[in-house]
């Protein structure tokens, strides 16, 4: 069996793909690097944003279109709609939830069969690892927010954490092995609980082994960041210097629109709390533009939150209506057009404060984890996660010491650090 998996999404569906992988390697499989020469295609959906929907339907048409090899099975898991598994029903040879990956052996050979959930959560599962010096870490899975604009607590359902002794096991195993970098992920990591344990923690334990490796934690809700996870991120150690906190709006009526439970001014105030307690923190954010019923005045809003916060770097998302959320059912008011000025705009006051954080860099020592290299270029990140550009080839999965001679807003350019 040659299977190729396509991954659509974020990093949460790349760890789940890293899974099934390991499943279908235990079945005997093997990777293939092109989808035309797989018998057994995996689609790994992501039902976030209507155009990865939209990318994966078209996927599954030019599939089924091409009808060279007809003992090629086509799959289909991650996060489906119910509306979308009824719609795409026929059209693949099999549709799995995620949570059943352990039972997809059995599925494969019977895919009309039902199959029960087994006792053993998907992600007690080993991953098949694509590298050898970075790892995603799923700490837990679900989400109980429902933003208005989001169908994942429809998709993944509601939160559930893993053990913690499951989570130490799995990165101390990790760490000898060499891995240098631990990501850890949830749709909501700073709710995590397992019993006595809650997210702060599960930081500290981690924080408390043996051994270098760097840990890093994605993505984190403004509402569930406490001081106690803030005191604790203060330790560095392994934990880096580096927070990712959507924001997705600088207005109050449309953050409201949105239920994040937060109010900008409290967002603001986090910040500057995290700030104060970790000095060189790398802040990055997302944010929607054109959401329904946004006036340009709203959007100043936000842009004027944008200018006072100074992100390091935004993923900036023009709003799309996804069927079956509550804001579908609003009006969109925004034009396609609007709202490409609008991300054009935010654009432009990032790179002013981008470019502004990362010269505070210029002239100084930093450490980076190498993680590619190029015609005698390297490339890596810095604890903060500021990407970096080495005039000299280091293997991948190095710490190296350089010195930044260069900046621009999306990353540090450096020499090898020679100490005077």
């Amino acid at each position: 069996m040659r299977y190729f998996i396509s991954t659509f999404g974020c990093q949460m569906n790349k760890s789940d793909s890293e899974r099934i992988a390991r499943v279908l390697q235990n079945l005997g499989g093997k990777d293939v690097s092109s989808i035309k020469q797989a018998d057994l295609i995996v689609i790994n959906m992501c039902s976030v944003r209507q155009s990865a929907v939209d990318r994966a339907y078209g996927l599954i048409r030019q599939l089924t279109n091409n009808l060279k090899n007809k003992n090629r099975k086509i799959i289909l898991t991650g996060c489906i709609l119910q509306k979308d598994k009824e719609k795409l029903k026929g059209k693949v040879d099999l549709i799995f939830n995620i949570e059943d990956l352990p039972g997809l052996p059995s599925l494969l050979n019977k895919p009309t069969e039902k199959v029960l959930r087994r006792k053993i959560h998907y992600l007690s599962l080993p991953p098949l690892l694509k590298s050898c010096f970075s790892a995603y870490v799923p700490i837990m899975t679900g989400c109980n927010n429902f933003c208005t604009y989001c169908v994942v607590p429809y998709t993944r359902e509601r939160e559930i954490s893993r053990p913690a002794s499951e989570i130490i096991k799995e990165i101390e195993c990790l760490h000898k092995k060499g891995y240098k970098e631990i990501i850890l992920l949830g749709q909501n990591v700073n709710s995590y609980r397992d019993g006595k344990t809650d997210f702060p923690v599960l930081l500290e334990k981690i924080n408390s082994l043996k051994g270098k490796f760097w840990l890093r934690f994605i993505t984190s809700h403004p509402k569930d960041l406490s001081d106690r996870l803030i005191e604790v991120m203060a330790q560095g150690g392994k934990i880096t210097e580096y927070l990712h906190l959507p924001m997705q709006s600088g207005d109050e009526k449309i953050l409201k629109k949105m239920n994040r439970g937060y109010t900008i001014e409290y967002y603001s105030n986090l910040i500057r709390k995290i700030r104060e307690k970790i000095p060189g923190l790398n802040v990055s954010t997302d944010i929607i533009v054109g959401f329904p019923g946004e006036t340009n005045k709203q959007f100043k809003n936000t842009a004027e939150a944008m200018k006072k916060i100074g992100f390091d770097m935004a993923y900036i998302a023009r709003y799309s209506p996804r069927r079956d959320t509550s804001a579908a059912h609003l009006m969109d008011t925004v034009t396609n057009e609007e709202k490409k000025e609008r991300e054009k705009y935010l654009t432009e006051i990032l790179k002013i404060t981008a470019l502004k954080n990362n010269e505070k860099y210029l002239d100084r020592m930093v450490e980076v984890l190498v993680e590619q290299n190029k015609k005698n270029v390297s490339w890596g990140k810095t604890r903060s996660f500021k990407n970096v550009k080495i005039d000299h080839p280091f293997p991948p999965g190095r710490f190296v010491k350089v010195k930044i001679v260069k900046v621009i807003p999306w990353r540090l350019e450096g020499l090898p650090w020679k100490p005077s």
